[in-house]
């Protein structure tokens, strides 16, 4: 019995390498059939229940029709999309959590959601050291002034040259795959790097680290980068106080979620002096509206939340949620299930 696929893709990890990767893994016995979303030359937004997906429900509905399968990275997973596809088994999300599902949905409707762990860990690491050396060291904004005939000399001056990462004390606030490779590429700069995670204990941190209470990170790190995910309980992490709390000369970097951070009390912190630099890939709104303050704040660094974009990892998310249709293809467990209740036998197609 040959099983349709929808692979539907966009303008990042494309439909041909979603269906490429999906034929390698299950044979001749698929049919593959694909659609483009606007993203991201449309930004992702809500849709309907469901955040950060991009596309319509119609649109995803039309190209599901007769489909078991679904491989994408922002189609929308949503409650009339599910009542309209009863052949729907096996909805794959090509990103590191599955915002564009309603799991709780899914779960009635007896559809495992899976999701690709990790797909940008090593994007986003390296952005994130880019992003540490260019507000520590002035990089974007020395290049801009030497773009306009500007030759800053006076960066030689002692109070307005950068900081080295050798030597230096760098906090970083997560330790997941992403704050992991961080911590090793900084460690082997020479920095002494301390972690607070919760969930983490100092032997994981293998002689890499050291772990800390936030309140410790903040007082000792000359440099801050956040890697948590954004949760009811990391939400407004870094707020006034504990930006004030923060070393003075401290440069903080933000590679993680938007709201994990005050913006306001950020562009306070750079215009009092209190810090050094700041350097940010990800915002509480997106797009950066034209009147945010971050965009005439002082030595800042900004980037369009990009920092998990990298040929490679197109590639690599595809490769992850394809491997997930061939274990399910072949009845083999999955390994990133976003919910599993559905693979029981008591919730698997319940409610078709």
């Amino acid at each position: 019995m040959t099983t349709t696929v929808l692979a539907a893709g966009d303008r990042f990890v494309l439909p041909r390498l979603l269906s490429d990767a999906v034929r390698a893994e299950a044979g001749a016995d698929i049919e593959v059939r694909e659609l483009e979303l606007p993203w991201p030359h449309v930004p992702f937004g809500p849709v309907a229940e469901v955040h950060e997906a991009s596309g319509t429900e119609e649109q995803l509905i039309e190209a599901l029709r007769g489909a078991r399968v679904c491989v994408t990275q922002m189609a929308p997973l949503t409650e009339r999309v599910l009542a309209a596809c009863p052949e729907l088994e096996l909805f794959c999300v090509s990103r590191g959590g599955p915002v564009n599902a309603n799991l709780d949905a899914a779960t009635r409707y007896g559809v495992a959601v899976c999701y690709a762990p990790g797909r940008n860990a090593a994007a986003t690491a390296e952005h994130t050291l880019g992003l540490i050396l260019s507000a520590a060291r002035h990089i974007p904004h020395l290049h801009a002034d030497l773009c306009h005939g500007h030759w800053r000399g006076d960066f030689y001056d002692y109070d307005n040259c950068g900081v080295e990462i050798e030597g230096a004390t760098v906090g970083l606030v997560g330790y997941g795959a992403i704050g992991r490779r961080v911590a090793a590429a900084l460690a082997a700069l020479g920095a002494r790097v301390l972690v607070h995670d919760p969930y983490v204990t100092a032997d994981a941190l293998a002689g890499t680290a050291t772990k800390a209470d936030l309140e410790d990170v903040l007082a000792e790190a000359h440099i801050v980068s956040l890697h948590a995910r954004l949760t009811p309980e990391t939400a407004g992490l870094l707020g006034p106080s504990e930006i004030a709390a923060m070393r003075p000369g401290a440069v903080l970097v933000n590679c993680a979620r938007g709201g994990l951070v005050d913006y306001d009390a950020v562009c306070d912190a750079l215009e009092r002096g209190h810090l050094h630099a700041a350097a940010f890939d990800v915002y509480a709104e997106e797009p950066v509206p034209a009147d945010s303050r971050l965009l005439s704040a002082p030595n800042v660094v900004l980037t369009p939340h990009v920092a998990g974009a990298s040929r490679q990892v197109a590639h690599k998310a595809a490769d992850i949620v394809a491997a997930e249709v061939g274990r399910f293809l072949t009845g083999r467990p999955l390994a990133h299930c976003a919910n599993p209740a559905v693979l029981t036998p008591e919730g698997a197609r319940r409610s078709r």
